[in-house]
């Protein structure tokens, strides 16, 4: 009887565990079953079967879970760009209907709140194609969390939202002594706390890719968005460097209605200093170019003049003066990500009926303060003309002289070729330019031979010879693995009872053609330097003799013939019928 006794036992104690789990758990209306009722069906009851069990009374600090406060509905990850729609980005308030009709899928269908609950909202958005046009499909239902592991009663509804903290000050600062027992003494926080509550701006500042802040909202960058047409919500980024042009439809008659053809709407916004400031940056026209429709350019010396749009109807000839063509902003910041200065550039021209619509284009360029721009050969190849930059490796970096016109040089010529007269007077290598150079030196039969050997060698390589060659024109100096090694080669010959004197330096620059066939870019892929030596008896019947030295850069194009690359054709991979010959075969 003992193990018979049991079951009864053991079968009431789980209907009682059940009874009460459905007294305690709300009724979630929802597609499939909620969880108290799939309980039930798992033991094979009905909520309403059976003597219904008493729940035990919630105390005052434990309850059913409260509404969320994050509404998963106003949720939108791929919202990137505001105040204009973000392609593909079906949660995005800022997209129209007309915008839903041209997307071809949502990048984030499925928008969730906190995945640790057993029951939570759910935001599903898809695309019906079937419509004409095709329509964004938007649902909020309840989703029901598979895990046993999930939050189903919680007790602590500030748990659901972040909270603000409350900063000390002199009006409260008694109620947080009681309530913290106290304050640890430590002068670092105490140092930062007075600083952020005296100036509460002196963290702010620009960072990459932020926009830049106006008094309304911010400076306006109009670029091509979906199509050439130019959008005028476009913002300006901090250190994004611009060079757009943009198609405008505008009507020739209402010309000086339009707010994106005047010279005012680019040069009256002020820019915050930092963001959130009270510190205003104007922007200063610093040049104003007025085109005529022969393409003939004039610059006005009165940069303070504001020139509106006017329309103009001469006979059959219609036409619109002072409209804005280009624009260039010039903004000066600090190392402290502060805006120091504004400049603008305006191109203003006269747009006729012929023209319409009309072709704006859009620049902007970022200049650190207390800077000088350091000159290239090339962004990125070479430029023809260009000297070559090189360098020395002492350790680990690359050091280059600062006159670029230094760093690879050889030996100048001149009318007198005398080596001694023109020592210490160097020509640079130009990209591109072959180029050969010589001078003549006299030795009397007094000077050693290894006297001589070290004079024309050092005649030949000058005072610093470099050992690497940048790859590109814009190469940097902490990349040396990208640099390109001068080997140095030494040719001599093998005549006995000789004094061996260097009489040339051959140097030899391969380069070749990097990048697109449509704008293809120099590259250097090797450098060689000969030093030819020449044998000259030690006893010589003269009383001195003459050596010719020379020096010779030939550049040599080593460029693979350009194959343009193709795609793959597409494979058909059908089958035929089985009986696609029948009766035939």
């Amino acid at each position: 009887m003992g193990p018979r006794g049991l079951q009864p036992l053991v079968l009431l104690v789980c209907w009682a565990l059940v009874s009460a789990q459905a007294g305690a758990t709300p009724a979630v209306t929802t597609e499939g079953l909620n969880s108290t009722e799939a309980a039930l069906a798992t033991l094979g009851a009905s909520p309403s079967s059976g003597p219904p069990a008493t729940p035990k009374a919630p105390g005052p600090s434990s309850g059913p879970r409260p509404t969320p406060v994050t509404d998963v509905a106003a949720l939108c990850v791929c919202d990137l760009s505001p105040t204009q729609c973000d392609v593909n980005c079906c949660c995005d308030p800022d997209c129209s209907s007309t915008d839903f009709s041209v997307f071809s899928a949502c990048s984030v269908p499925v928008v969730t709140g906190d995945s640790q609950f057993c029951s939570q909202k759910a935001a599903t958005y898809s695309m019906n194609f079937t419509a004409d046009p095709p329509q964004r499909v938007f649902k909020l239902v309840d989703k029901i969390n598979p895990s046993i592991f999930c939050i189903h009663i919680t007790n602590y509804k500030p748990a659901l939202s972040f909270i603000n903290p409350e900063v000390p000050d002199e009006n409260n600062f008694d109620k947080f002594m009681k309530t913290s027992g106290g304050f640890a003494p430590n002068a670092d926080s105490d140092v930062s706390s007075t600083t952020r509550l005296d100036s509460p701006n002196t963290s702010a500042k620009y960072e990459y890719g932020v926009p830049l802040q106006t008094l309304d909202s911010f400076l306006r960058f109009p670029s091509p968005l979906t199509s050439s047409l130019c959008t005028d919500d476009n913002p300006a980024a901090f250190l994004v460097n611009q060079a757009v042009k943009c198609t405008r439809r505008i009507n020739l008659e209402q010309c000086n209605e339009t707010k994106a053809l005047k010279m005012a709407s680019y040069s009256r916004p002020e820019i915050l200093k930092v963001p959130n400031s009270r510190t205003k940056v104007p922007i200063i026209v610093q040049s104003i170019v007025v085109q005529s429709l022969n393409q003939t350019l004039t610059r006005l010396e009165d940069t303070q003049v504001n020139l509106q749009p006017a329309f103009v109807s001469a006979g059959n000839l219609n036409v619109c003066t002072n409209v804005v063509l280009e624009v260039k902003y010039s903004l000066t910041y600090t190392d402290a990500g502060e805006i120091s200065r504004a400049g603008l550039s305006l191109l203003l021209g006269t747009v006729s009926s012929g023209v319409v619509p009309i072709q704006q284009k859009f620049e902007i360029h970022f200049i650190q303060r207390n800077t000088k721009p350091v000159p290239l050969s090339g962004n990125p190849g070479y430029v023809v003309g260009l000297p070559l930059v090189a360098g020395f490796q002492p350790q680990k970096g690359i050091i280059q002289m600062t006159y670029r016109y230094g760093q690879f040089t050889i030996l100048h010529s001149t009318t007198e070729q005398d080596c001694l007269a023109i020592e210490g007077i160097r020509t640079p290598v130009l990209f591109g330019y072959n180029m050969h150079s010589g001078c003549k030196l006299r030795l009397t039969r007094a000077t050693p031979c290894r006297l001589a050997m070290q004079k024309v060698k050092s005649l030949l390589k000058g005072q610093g010879f470099p050992d690497y060659v940048a790859p590109f024109g814009n190469s940097r100096a902490q990349d040396v693995l990208d640099w390109v090694p001068v080997h140095f080669l030494t040719q001599s010959s093998n005549m006995k009872d000789s004094c061996q004197v260097p009489v040339a330096l051959v140097i030899v620059v391969k380069w070749t053609k990097y990048g697109s066939l449509v704008n293809p870019q120099a590259k250097i892929v090797n450098v060689t330097a000969n030093l030819v030596s020449s044998s000259f008896p030690e006893a010589d019947s003269g009383n001195e003799r003459t050596i010719l030295i020379s020096t010779a850069v030939t550049f040599v194009d080593v460029s693979a013939p350009a194959e343009a690359g193709f795609r793959a054709r597409p494979t058909i991979n059908a089958r035929l019928p089985f009986n696609f010959f029948f009766p035939f075969v």
